[in-house]
C-alpha cells in the first residue's frame, strides 16, 4: 500500500486499529444477551469490554511497530530493522539461499507477508518481506535504476 508522502516509496502499517472494537462490541454482545435473560450487570459488562480493547490495543501496537515496511529514497524499514538502501545491490533474480538472514528479526516473515531475497552490496543475500510483495519490489527495483 502506498502512500501519498513524496519521501515514502511503500508503506504497510503492520495491523490497522479496528481489532480495538472487537472487545466492545463482544460486551455489548453479552450486555444485550443478559438483558434478554432479565438481570444486567451493566459495570462487569463495562470492564470486560475496557479490559479486552486494552489487549487489544497492546496487540495492536505490537503489530504496528514489529510487521511495518516502509521504504524511502535512504532506508528499507523492517519492523524494527533498518537497512539503509545503498547497501541493496539486486532484487530480480536473487536465489534465497538456506540460513538466509530474516530483515526485522525472527527466523520466518510475519504472517500473511511474503519474501523478496535481497543481494547485498557484501554478496550477502537476506530476506525482505511485504504483504504485496510484488509492489516492494517494483519500489525497490524504481530505486536500484
Amino acid at each position: 500500500m502506498a502512500r501519498a508522502d513524496t519521501d515514502t516509496l511503500y508503506r504497510e502499517s503492520g495491523s490497522s486499529y479496528w481489532p480495538v472494537l472487537w472487545g466492545p462490541a463482544f460486551a455489548l454482545a453479552g450486555l444485550g444477551v443478559e438483558w434478554l435473560s432479565g438481570s444486567v450487570h451493566v459495570l462487569a459488562w463495562a470492564l470486560a469490554g475496557i479490559g479486552l480493547a486494552g489487549m487489544a490495543a497492546v496487540w495492536v501496537q505490537a503489530r504496528r511497530g514489529l510487521c511495518r515496511v516502509e521504504l524511502t529514497a535512504d532506508f528499507l524499514m523492517q519492523g524494527r530493522e533498518r537497512l539503509p538502501v545503498a547497501r541493496i545491490r539486486e532484487v530480480d533474480d536473487v536465489g534465497l539461499p538456506i540460513g538466509a538472514r530474516v530483515l526485522g528479526g525472527g527466523w520466518l516473515p510475519p504472517k500473511g507477508a511474503v519474501g523478496v531475497p535481497v543481494r547485498l552490496d557484501d554478496g550477502s543475500v537476506v530476506l525482505a518481506w511485504a504483504k504485496d510483495d510484488d509492489a516492494l519490489r517494483a519500489a525497490l527495483r524504481a530505486l536500484l535504476t
